[in-house]
């Protein structure tokens, strides 16, 4: 494609407001700035190639539609057992994709600089502004932004966008990518004296409970042709409120340079960031030329201490933290990999309902939305840059860039995240095949030396799988005898932190093995569930598949897995093997388990027709499977009784009967008023369990502590299937064009009671100024369209999404299924 070549406009337009906005006054101070950065979502034109003919261009013959980014087209797509992208993949399509935009920018903006910031675009970006080629980003994870201020056109000339996302070469990930500008998009306008992208770096050097130093590192830019004198003003704002400020430093900028300056500053009785009370500060860079403000720059910070102890794992604040966390890839489920800021609180929500407080950011940069959330949330955050250095996983993966892109990539990523107060760790790659020689080692020196150059505050550590092999049993199953050995990268030195990928028998051998480097579980448990179905015996531990190389022959029928905690893949162990080990010694500092949640691809350990994990302890639809109560009783302070499974089996059939409980010392189990039997946890065990031959009617269980009830459950059999029932998780959103409502369908029998196997067809219509975005029912076998108006349940339950749009009003929702009574809700947008 030719830099200068015309193309077809779309006839859509947005004016961007001024960069800048000043209201001035007497007082310098009293000045307010805004719009330094606004969205540039709305508006975009769609084309995806079908044809070999046109697989390289468009023209005036290109049909478009229009919408909105965040945007992934392969969600959008059919199942296909041949597709290129593999069951690994999701089973569906990438391809080649086109956007453009067009919009207009206020002649007043002639002075300024404007640029376009993309959050991610998957994947081999390549942007055009008024036929001027700005460049191209293979990588999809990493945010990039390129001045277009030489190519505008200003006043009421239209300008044109165009973007090119070429994800045609597959497979080229591991698990389901998504396709297309599926993160967030922006329009940046600034004086030419500014803060640099990415401009600032913040670090609390020294904390106590008196006071906090605060060093604060900006880069400024100056675009001018001609010398300026500047002065930079830093102030620090708890909330609305001064707590701080910096020197101010004047200094001359000579024309078209930039220049790092430092300034330092002290909080007194500073609220330290933490788990439980994630307090942010904010640093408001504002650069004066003339006594006038010309750029205002925000940067959010945490103020803690930290540190990984060879002893006593990890200290927050000077107090001991187990890490409790998840690993958790980018797509939303039904949503795909098109971002959304609540679908992703949502999911935060759930897990910190589970009592997660750690993400790893399995394996890619992750949406700034998700950082931000984690800094407002208190998640310990693992951010962790590459799957893969130069070998490949993959055929078309990121290997094939690594030479180019990896340096610019991680310096992007460091720079854009380094701030974040959630991010305690840098991961520098993930079961990297290099890791076990020289090469490897090599490679992780040049990615330490980087990390540090520009972050010398966090850990590094590699996701290893694992960093020693063991001439253990479990350990070695997955490899030679010959093959028991340290890994190379483990034992070169490189790393803060030795990070385990499985091999959890090996755990409690780390101080032996790495007597001079800290802990941390990188990936744990591959534990495997389908919500809601179970096998009839739940006392044999089953490995699916038998090994990781060998194609897996056995399962059950409809591919389903126990929910039981029963199925592991043979890599990895149950959900209560790993964290027995993980709780009982001080110095493994924590463990992020893969996953929270159930992720579209890699349907371990089945292929097609699966086409989503079983991973999972929440399931695609944001459901909780029941090994989600295991954890609850053990990471909160919730009170816990959670029995299962359901009450429909055949007559005289011997169930199993599983409680997870906490906060007693007992629990005593009834059939129809009937005594089972009292349960009571021994040594170690984290559930208990009573073999019932099934009866039609009430299980009831009572948890007791010192002989007095702490809490009472009850599951009854249910009848058949009669009604519908909607719940939303919020029956008001912003009237915002992207807030959502997520709603849960029941179906329940005729007393109310769940139908645990009920699996209908459910339609669903809505009125009002919004539409439906997503169903789903955790089914990791259903192959109906995330994106359309009707899905069938699994095991009783199915999500819908509704979206709001930018009016406000009432939507109503009606689901409808054949036999069964409809139900409605209404949701307010406001």
């Amino acid at each position: 494609m030719k830099n200068k070549r015309k193309y077809l406009s779309s006839g859509l337009s947005v004016l961007l407001l001024a960069g800048i906005v000043l209201f001035s006054s007497c007082n310098k101070k009293e000045e307010v700035f805004s719009n330094r950065k606004v969205s540039f979502n709305s508006d975009w034109s769609f084309h995806l190639n079908d044809s070999i003919v046109d697989k390289d261009t468009i023209g005036t013959s290109t049909k478009w539609r229009t919408l909105n980014v965040p945007h992934d087209w392969s969600i959008e797509g059919k199942f296909d057992e041949k597709s290129p992208a593999g069951y690994g993949g999701g089973a569906l399509n990438g391809g080649l994709g086109w956007y453009k935009k067009t919009f207009k920018v206020a002649a007043a903006d002639t002075s300024k600089v404007t640029s376009v910031i993309f959050d991610g675009v998957y994947r081999n970006s390549e942007v055009w502004v008024n036929g001027h080629y700005l460049g191209k980003r293979p990588n999809g994870y990493i945010g990039f932004q390129y001045e277009i201020s030489p190519y505008l056109n200003y006043g009421d000339k239209n300008n044109e966008i165009i973007v090119k996302v070429d994800n045609s070469k597959q497979p080229n990930s591991r698990w389901y990518s998504g396709s297309g500008i599926f993160r967030n998009v922006w329009i940046e306008t600034t004086d030419k004296l500014h803060v640099a992208q990415w401009g600032t770096y913040i670090t609390t050097p020294k904390v106590t409970a008196e006071n906090a130093s605060v060093n604060i590192e900006t880069r400024i830019q100056n675009d001018h042709s001609e010398t300026k004198k500047i002065a930079i003003v830093t102030t620090i704002y708890k909330e609305d409120k001064k707590v701080a400020s910096g020197a101010t430093q004047y200094i001359t900028l000579t024309p078209k340079s930039g220049t790092l300056l430092n300034v330092e500053a002290e909080v007194e009785s500073p609220v330290l960031w933490s788990v439980e009370r994630p307090e942010l500060y904010t640093a408001v860079t504002e650069i004066l030329v003339d006594d006038k403000i010309v750029d205002q720059y925000k940067t959010n910070f945490g103020i803690r201490d930290f540190k990984f102890d060879l002893n006593k794992g990890f200290i927050l604040n000077g107090k001991q933290v187990k890490i409790k966390g998840v690993c958790m890839h980018h797509d939303l489920g039904p949503l795909g990999s098109a971002i959304n800021t609540r679908a992703i609180e949502r999911q935060l929500e759930i897990l910190k309902g589970m009592g997660v407080n750690g993400i790893r950011t399995s394996h890619n940069p992750p949406a700034p939305e998700l950082l931000d959330l984690c800094d407002k949330m208190g998640f310990i955050v693992m951010d962790e840059a590459f799957d893969m250095w130069k070998q490949n996983k993959t055929k078309y993966d990121y290997a094939n860039d690594w030479d180019k892109w990896h340096e610019k990539d991680l310096v992007d990523q460091l720079r854009r995240d380094r701030n974040h107060p959630s991010i305690f760790i840098w991961s520098i790659g993930n079961e990297i095949p290099e890791q076990w020689n020289e090469t490897g080692v090599t490679i992780a020196k040049e990615l330490a030396e980087i990390v540090r150059l520009n972050d010398k505050t966090r850990p590094i550590t590699a996701a290893m799988n694992p960093p020693v092999n063991m001439n253990i049993d479990e350990v070695t199953l997955q490899f030679e005898q010959k093959n028991v050995q340290f890994n190379a990268v483990a034992k070169s030195g490189v790393l803060d932190l030795i990070g385990y990928n499985y091999a959890h028998q090996t755990y409690e051998h780390h101080k032996k093995n790495f007597p001079n480097t800290p802990f941390i579980a990188t990936e744990t448990t591959s534990a495997l569930e389908t919500r809601g179905y179970y096998d009839a015996n739940s006392d044999s531990i089953k490995k699916w598949p038998v090994r990781w190389d060998l194609k897996f022959t056995g399962g059950n029928p409809g591919n389903t897995v126990s929910a039981y905690d029963q199925v592991q893949a043979p890599w990895g162990s149950t959900h209560e093997a790993t964290w027995k080990v993980i709780k009982k010694h001080d110095y493994l500092s924590g463990m992020y388990i893969w996953t929270g949640f159930d992720y579209i691809g890699e349907p371990t350990p089945y292929e097609w027709p699966s086409i989503s994990s079983y991973f999972g302890i929440v399931d695609l639809a944001g459901f909780p499977k029941d090994v989600y109560y295991m954890y609850q009783s053990e990471w909160t302070d919730k009170t816990v009784l959670h029995v299962f499974p359901h009450w429909n089996w055949k007559a005289g059939q011997a169930v199993d009967v599983w409680a997870y409980y906490n906060n007693a010392d007992e629990v005593e189990l009834f059939l129809n008023g009937k005594s089972v039997g009292v349960r009571s946890k021994k040594g170690d065990d984290l559930h208990v369990m009573w073999k019932v031959p099934f009866q039609a009617g009430t299980l009831k269980a009572i948890s007791r502590k010192n002989g007095k009830t702490v809490l009472e459950t009850e599951i009854k059999t249910a009848g058949n299937p009669e009604n519908l029932k909607l719940t939303a998780d919020r029956s008001n959103i912003k009237a915002d064009g992207n807030d959502l409502s997520f709603v849960t369908v029941d179906i329940l029998d005729a007393k109310g009671v769940l139908a645990p196997k009920a699996n209908n067809e459910i339609n669903f219509s809505l009125k009002g100024n919004g539409k439906i975005v997503g169903v789903c029912s955790g089914d990791p076998v259903s192959h109906e369209s995330y994106k359309g108006l009707k899905h069938t349940a699994l095991n009783g339950k199915c999500l819908v999404i509704v979206q709001s749009d930018k009016k406000s009003g009432r939507l109503e929702l009606t689901a409808k299924a054949n036999g069964l009574k409809s139900a409605t809700i209404v949701i307010t947008a406001e």
